[in-house]
């Protein structure tokens, strides 16, 4: 046999049905007092995580043009439930469930350099030849980290050592592609060029090249111990091999010439577990000490702390947040619907988006092969609040979901759902969506409203993006335009950029800073929305006279029935 024999593919075992048969006692004590136990998995997951920061600080990033934040947001911001975009960061998480991109899905940037730098790393990890040489190192060390995660579970001393040593050699694996294919692909962004360089200097390193070469040769040094074992009864022998003959390929010869139709198979399958069981460990402890240089050098790599360089680790944790990403759009790309990168500006004054669709719906949209509708938005000049304003169920609270979820996904340095776009560098994001009434506050649903907008208002810059959706929908139509007004002029003061939907139609000509977009319906049916929001005045008769025209109560209906 060959103690590394199935090493690439998994662990080596003992196929000999001798493998559950009972061992004598003084072998059975003989290999218990032998037996090695390696570190624990504590102490394995501690040096890792030693080794993972060693190098981290020097190495570049593919998030961040400039310096890297002090800390990362843990928990989402408040706007994700008004916004829908929690499912969306849910399923970018899902498809690259190993790595927690929370933090960085949580944390939008704060500067342009950081929004341009991400983009052209984005656009280019698009790229066939360089996506599909990412994948490979990112599925190698995949592939790494559960055999690593093999050798923290296992129980037996020398398989957790054979499974951390198969991790080193899936490292670098992924070490080595990975130099391969970034210096035969011609780079372009500034990030994947950084750690192009970061790369191939680690990989011609003095540390890196000691590294592989002790693995490579560990690993050849284990491939050439051959060994016999003998088993009578309950006692276990190992010798080394001696050329003995194989018999098997004879008895399949002298057999032959009988087999002359298919016949039934009498033998029984025995399930393979991918783990050693004790008397497969007891003979590894056997074959150890027939070849015990071969393995004390085996023994003295396990006890090394982790192998892996901190700066490779942070490379494929950020890979895994563009990666996840583009997973989970494949799925409306595939259907047509577009995805840009939007220009983004610190500057006052235009901003607009073209065929934009709300993700979150169109998720949902999508699995019921159901049409999306595209829409579009335009503010220029002083133009800072959009009033959305038309029939119920018509597409007004998906236009402000989607103003919003655009904004936040072009200040990741993301593709964002739409054709082309040029929008807005925030500060902060403000929601108002309606709430229902909490018992606990002993405000009611008014007071509430006012109560939210207050403290949006004062914590709100010139720089935040404010969504409101149906507010003071619960008074009176003269208090809500009385109130409606005051708060408009107080976001026109404070000149943020603002989406607000409401059933009163002359918010939106309150100043020059309002524009006014109405939800469109089907002028043939009424009760058919098109699900389109277009820009044009809001005088709240084009719908009524529909409804009127579809019950033909017109003054041109009523006066053909009122005689003459």
């Amino acid at each position: 046999m060959n103690a590394f024999s199935e090493m690439e593919g998994n662990m080596a075992h003992s196929t000999n049905r001798s493998a559950t048969a009972p061992m004598s006692r003084e072998i059975r004590d003989a290999l218990e007092s032998a037996h090695y136990v390696g570190p624990s998995s504590d102490e394995l997951v501690a040096t890792s995580a030693r080794d993972s920061g060693q190098h981290v600080a020097l190495s570049p990033s593919l998030l961040y043009e400039g310096p890297e934040p002090a800390a990362l947001r843990s928990t989402a911001p408040e706007t994700f439930v008004d916004l829908h975009l929690g499912s969306v960061m849910l399923h970018v998480n899902t498809n690259q469930a190993e790595f927690d991109l929370d933090p960085i899905l949580n944390t939008p940037l704060e500067r342009l350099t950081d929004i341009a730098y991400r983009q052209e790393v984005a656009a280019e990890l698009e790229q066939l030849a360089v996506s599909t040489a990412v994948k490979e190192f990112a599925e190698l060390m995949r592939h790494s980290r559960k055999s690593e995660e093999r050798s923290l579970k296992a129980y037996f001393g020398y398989e957790k050592k054979f499974w951390f040593l198969d991790a080193a050699r899936q490292y670098c694996a992924a070490v080595d592609r990975v130099t391969e294919a970034f210096n035969d692909l011609d780079l372009r962004s500034a990030g994947l060029r950084r750690m192009r360089e970061y790369v191939t200097e680690y990989a011609h390193g003095p540390q890196y090249v000691a590294l592989k070469n002790e693995i490579l040769g560990l690993i050849e040094m284990l491939t050439n111990v051959r060994y016999c074992v003998w088993i009578d009864g309950g006692e276990v022998t190992v010798y080394p091999f001696g050329e003995e003959q194989d018999y098997s390929e004879t008895i399949h010869a002298t057999f032959a010439k009988f087999r002359k139709n298919t016949v039934r198979d009498y033998r029984v399958a025995y399930r393979n577990s991918d783990s050693m069981n004790h008397v497969e460990s007891w003979i590894v402890d056997l074959v150890a000490r027939r070849y015990p240089d071969t393995f004390s050098q085996l023994d003295a790599f396990a006890l090394r702390p982790s192998f892996r360089d901190g700066g490779l680790v942070k490379f494929d944790n950020e890979v895994a947040f563009y990666l996840g990403y583009f997973n989970y759009i494949a799925r409306f790309r595939e259907v047509g619907l577009p995805f840009c990168y939007p220009e983004v500006t610190a500057e006052k004054g235009e901003i607009a988006g073209t065929d934009i669709f709300d993700i979150a719906l169109a998720e949902k949209l999508v699995q019921n092969h159901s049409s999306v509708v595209l829409n579009d938005f335009r503010l220029d000049g002083p133009e800072r609040i959009v009033v959305v304003s038309g029939p119920n169920q018509g597409g007004k609270t998906t236009f402000a979901r989607m103003f919003g979820q655009l904004h936040y996904l072009a200040a990741l340095g993301l593709p964002v759902p739409a054709r082309a776009a040029k929008l807005y560098l925030f500060d902060q994001i403000f929601t108002h969506f309606e709430r229902s009434e909490d018992i606990t506050t002993l405000r009611g649903k008014l007071d509430d409203d006012l109560f939210r907008m207050h403290l949006i208002l004062e914590q709100a810059t010139s720089r935040s993006v404010i969504i409101m959706n149906e507010i003071f929908s619960s008074t009176s139509l003269k208090d809500a335009m009385k109130l409606g007004a005051r708060l408009v002029e107080k976001l026109s003061a404070l000149d943020a950029y603002c989406v607000c939907v409401t059933f009163i139609d002359e918010l939106s000509t309150i100043n020059e800073k309002t524009v006014s977009m109405v939800s469109m319906i089907d002028p043939k049916n009424p009760a058919v929305r098109t699900f389109r929001v277009e820009r044009q005045v809001a005088d709240g008769l084009a719908y009524a006279h529909a409804i009127a025209e579809k019950y033909e109560i017109t003054y041109d209906w009523l006066m053909r029935r009122v005689p003459s």
